[in-house]
């Protein structure tokens, strides 16, 4: 690999190595997500963890992430993308070395949330590293997709290697695998990554990110509780009344800044508000997917974690596939053909679901997870195209920030509801009481399908140049 030395004395490397550095941390923090979700039978019955447990020891992670993606984003801008990408990777090994550890799940949900912490600073600064390496259009855009298949391939290896390690060593092994990826990917960023910072960093929006995170602490809680405290009592409707309070201060709050934590004007585009609303669909679909699976296949069906891993690998091979084709669809067609393409395998996947039995035939199982792989495989691309397109230049990396917290806030979201409606409706059985969440899925691939259509008509269209235009503007009684 060619290295120079720069004026000041640090090695400066070819761009791909530093593609490859980048593409480590999504290797880790990706198949981190899956590995969990196949260990989960096993971590609930060594720590003797109940659904909603298990539930927050997702909902933990993926809750942080999206409260505080774009803080990282604008961190990282003020005070160098290499330092803060170094500071995430030492937290991320430091919360998975905790996990391995963990003495009970309260335990493990505490330590998830290190972990989350450090996650936070290690994709959005990572993409953010790429964007300033890689200069010319094309060259981005070729590094941008070798950073998705790397994504389909760590959700592909995910469920084997956790299965495998789950069951040869024990489910505290797959937060090892972080370890020495981990540091691997931060000795190799000291010596290759250049640091850099944005010329003009946005400023911090501290009310902002504590009011987007009190919405989604107290309605991830709510939902995850709600079965237990029961829905009318007192507590609960407190954590929905404190949410809208919440949201509304935002609101109010947010157009006044010069520079805020979310430009609510982005929402005036038709096509970027689908957008948001599409990831929030096929990432709860999704989470909610990978949690009910585990637990089905291992608790109901008797299958071994390494087993449970193998049924899953259809669907991620699917999801491998379609990613890199529906970009070029997108690419080619627009939008819409994806998203259709989605919604259509999406409703086709959660109905065949709804009949879910303790004995239903695997090959049956096995084409619905390939149809759901299909679906979540040709969703990504048009959300990412959609949220950046018309806008400025200089609102795009916000624009793909606000997608990217869109998806966590789903996956945060399709767990909390896929196990309150589990525990709900328990008494069923396990299978049949997953089938309110699947016609849930159902009703959200005939929103993909509205969406697809709404999001590109000549209305939608006119709507994004709107708020281009807006977004130019700088937003009235702004104040810094």
């Amino acid at each position: 690999m060619k290295t120079t030395i720069d004026d000041a004395g640090r090695a400066t490397t070819h761009p791909n190595l530093i593609l490859g550095i980048c593409c480590l941390s999504l290797l880790m923090v990706a198949m981190d997500a899956t590995i969990v979700n196949v260990a989960l039978p096993s971590i609930r019955q060594d720590l003797g963890a109940s659904i909603s447990g298990l539930q927050w020891v997702i909902d933990a992670y993926t809750m942080v992430v999206a409260s505080l993606l774009m803080l990282a984003g604008s961190m990282a801008d003020r005070f160098g993308r290499r330092r803060v990408f170094q500071t995430g990777m030492a937290l991320f090994m430091l919360g998975s070395l905790l996990c391995s550890v963990a003495p009970s799940v309260h335990g493990l949900v505490v330590f998830r949330i290190v972990q989350a912490l450090g996650a936070t600073m290690l994709n959005p600064v990572a993409m953010s590293i790429i964007a300033n390496t890689f200069h010319e259009p094309k060259a981005r855009a070729r590094a941008i997709g070798i950073w998705g298949a790397v994504a389909g391939v760590s959700m592909a290896l995910g469920p084997v290697i956790g299965g495998a390690l789950t069951e040869t060593i024990g489910w505290r092994s797959i937060f090892w695998v972080n370890l020495p990826v981990g540091a691997a990917a931060m000795v190799l960023a000291a010596r290759y990554i250049p640091e850099s910072k944005a010329p003009h960093p946005r400023r911090v929006d501290p009310i902002g990110q504590l009011l987007v995170f009190v919405i989604l602490a107290t309605v991830t809680y709510a939902v995850i509780e709600g079965p237990h405290a029961g829905w009318s009592s007192s507590v609960i409707v407190g954590l929905f009344a404190t949410a809208a309070l919440a949201l509304v201060a935002l609101l109010v709050y947010e157009p006044r800044r010069h520079e805020p934590l979310i430009d609510v004007r982005f929402f005036r585009s038709a096509p970027f508000s689908s957008a948001t609303l599409i990831a929030v669909c096929s990432f709860s679909a999704f989470s909610g997917f990978l949690f009910l699976n585990a637990l089905y296949l291992q608790e109901v069906r008797g299958l071994s974690a390494f087993h449970t891993g193998l049924c899953t690998l259809p669907l991620a091979l699917a999801t491998i596939f379609c990613s890199p084709f529906s970009g070029r669809l997108v690419g080619t067609y627009g939008t819409r053909p994806s998203l259709l393409v989605s919604g259509t395998a999406t409703i086709l996947s959660a109905l065949m679901m709804t009949q879910l039995t303790a004995t239903t035939p695997l090959p049956f199982l096995l084409l619905s997870y390939v149809l759901f792989g299909i679906g979540f495989g040709m969703v990504n691309a048009p959300i990412t195209n959609t949220a950046v397109s018309g806008m400025p230049k200089a609102q795009a990396g916000l624009a793909a920030a606000v997608a990217s917290t869109s998806r966590q806030i789903g996956a945060s979201l399709g767990v909390a509801l896929a196990g309150t409606i589990l525990g709900t409706h328990m008494h069923k059985g396990f299978a049949e009481a997953s089938h309110p969440f699947w016609w849930l899925v159902t009703g959200g691939g005939v929103t993909v399908l509205l969406l697809a259509w709404l999001s590109n008509t000549g209305w939608a269209r006119d709507t994004t140049r709107h708020a281009a235009h807006l977004l130019e503007e700088a937003p009235t009684g702004a104040t810094a």
